[in-house]
């Protein structure tokens, strides 16, 4: 349930309809728009009386939230979500974009896979220093020092760091060196991962698991704002279907479709969403044309030599061609 607070309400009316939501044992969560504030009622299962807060001062009326995700739904938020990175927007009119190589490899590789990627227009970094992986032979990652060499490239570049993280246990580390959190396929519904990252501040990238719906992208969104950290962004990065010509079927509806039942930024992932580089481009185009607000792509100088997914990076002049498409593409639509 979510209980709206009438235009010019007080901040003392708001405070005391926020007293009583927990004093009847729910959790109430604030969402300020231009006009009017939003408390959604937060808990278990048990049925809200409306009416006792219908009857507060300052208290317009109260509206049953039927979705099972709350806090991520646009009836508790109309507004969309921005996310601000070190000056990166996502979400609004921005159009932001990652780019970096799948894994950290040593420092030449991933400082000139840096500078490429700013120089081509990229806004943030991405990069992999601890990488799960379907087999336990494949290179698993350099750890912290694929963190430190992160945060060499974006001391020289400028760029926020986006990196993976995929237990609790790893989040003390991760946090020193990261600006934006990145939640894993494979970890979408790790649930004590998700309610760590959510009692932080950092910035957490959330991408959709192999097999996993909409809602329960938004399930696991809801976790992590349920413990209120509200700096979550969505990635549709392909899903496992019967379809063999690519590593994944890119699901191009899920962008529209999550951009009207959430607030939160929705960007693509269009890499992993095919599996090969000559298809990524025309991926990437599809998913900004349907309203991504955001891309991120793989992307490394030597993609044959690459020790994970070289098969769907592309070199940095390759990607230079994608930005300069998507950015026609953006002006097309009014964005940014």
């Amino acid at each position: 349930m979510i209980v709206v607070m009438r235009a010019g309400a007080t901040k003392q009316q708001i405070f005391a309809a926020v007293a009583r939501i927990e004093k009847d044992g729910f959790s109430a969560h604030l969402s300020e728009g231009a006009e009017r504030t939003i408390i959604g009622v937060i808990g278990d299962d048990r049925p809200v009386e409306r009416h006792t807060y219908e009857v507060l001062d300052g208290v317009e009326k109260t509206v049953a939230v039927l979705k099972p995700f709350k806090l991520v739904s646009r009836d508790f938020q109309q507004e969309h979500t921005t996310v601000k990175v070190n000056g990166v927007v996502f979400g609004a009119s921005s159009i932001s974009i990652i780019a970096g190589p799948c894994s950290v490899e040593d420092r030449a590789q991933l400082l000139e896979s840096a500078h490429a990627v700013k120089e081509a227009g990229a806004q943030a970094l991405r990069g992999g220093a601890f990488k799960p992986r379907s087999s336990p032979y494949s290179f698993q990652g350099l750890g912290e020092q694929g963190l430190q060499l992160l945060a060499e490239a974006r001391e020289q570049t400028g760029l926020p760091v986006v990196t993976e993280v995929m237990t609790p246990e790893q989040l003390p580390l991760v946090t020193r060196y990261a600006d934006v959190l990145q939640i894993g396929a494979r970890n979408m519904q790790n649930y004590e991962l998700l309610k760590a990252v959510g009692r932080g501040s950092h910035a957490v990238l959330l991408k959709r698991g192999l097999m996993a719906t909409v809602e329960e992208l938004l399930m696991s969104a809801e976790y992590i704002l349920a413990q209120g950290n509200r700096r979550v962004i969505l990635c549709e990065r392909g899903i496992r279907t019967f379809e063999k010509y690519t590593r994944n079927t890119t699901d191009i509806n899920a962008v529209p479709v999550m951009k009207s039942l959430t607030h939160l930024p929705v960007l693509l992932d269009p890499s992993h969403g095919v599996g090969k580089w000559a298809f990524v481009t025309a991926v990437a185009r599809a998913g900004i044309a349907a309203g991504a607000d955001g891309l991120i792509v793989e992307v490394h100088p030597r993609p044959a030599e690459a020790l994970s997914d070289g098969g769907q990076s592309l070199l940095p002049e390759r990607f230079a061609e994608l930005v300069q498409q998507v950015r026609a593409i953006a002006a097309t639509i009014g964005r940014e």
